[in-house]
């Protein structure tokens, strides 16, 4: 089969776009994803395990309250540093990839060109393809071939650092406020049923932007919470006991 016989027109597939500098956009929103999921947890886990230890509201809240500002700035820095690393490392192999275009042409030009053979195109088509890319965009073509990277789409530390420490605060809030809203017979099976519910949608939405099975991740991401707070509110029991 050539290309004069294939019938569906030259374009990404109706159901999987490949859209351009989407890695930005990935990475705020995995780091949102997780903020979110860390907050419900570690929050949770605060909370609960506050009430194994004592029935004092305001002892509760205080120790929710500074659970959810500690783990927001812990996740916002994390973010940043990690992300910020990422960031330097591919700045300095795209400014090493331009300085050896411009010291050694032909020789970026072979190599590249060796790149494309050794995924499967003959030494001639492999060479054509890399001189029409090389005059195109040399260096964009070297980079996401060689390197692996976007130079139009770097990873942003500040954006990944926002969307983490919001997204974990907004996720903190949901059992903090439920724990210290309800009444002290129904607070901790209301906020176990909150913080179930909360993992279930954040499970759901990790599984869907990594394509993966809804279904196992929702499940793994409730268990996990669940043991995280039977593990906290036994602990926070024992405590109460003995302090």
């Amino acid at each position: 089969m050539t290309a004069s016989d294939i019938e569906v027109p030259a374009g990404p597939h109706a159901d999987e776009p490949h859209v351009r500098r989407v890695n930005n956009r990935l990475n705020w929103l995995r780091a949102a994803v997780l903020g979110a999921n860390d907050g419900i947890v570690s929050t949770a886990g605060i909370v609960i395990g506050a009430i194994g230890a004592t029935s004092d509201r305001n002892a509760i809240m205080i120790a929710g309250v500074a659970g959810l500002a500690a783990g927001a700035m812990s996740m916002g820095a994390g973010e940043y540093v990690s992300v910020s690393t990422q960031r330097d490392s591919e700045l300095a192999l795209l400014a090493k990839e331009r300085r050896e275009l411009h010291e050694e042409p032909e020789e970026e030009l072979a190599e590249l060109a060796g790149l494309y053979a050794a995924k499967g195109l003959p030494d001639d088509l492999a060479l054509e393809v890399a001189t029409v890319l090389t005059a195109k965009d040399a260096l964009a073509a070297h980079a996401e071939v060689e390197l692996g990277i976007d130079p139009d789409d770097i990873a942003s530390p500040w954006h990944a650092a926002w969307a983490s420490m919001v997204s974990f605060t907004i996720g903190a809030l949901l059992p903090l406020l439920t724990i210290i809203s309800a009444s002290t017979e129904t607070r901790v099976p209301l906020t176990v049923g909150v913080v179930v519910v909360a993992l279930a949608i954040t499970g759901w939405v990790s599984a869907r932007l990594g394509y993966s099975s809804p279904p196992r991740a929702l499940v793994r991401n409730v268990a996990g919470g669940l043991f995280a707070m039977a593990v906290t509110f036994a602990i926070g029991s024992v405590l109460g006991t003995q302090i």
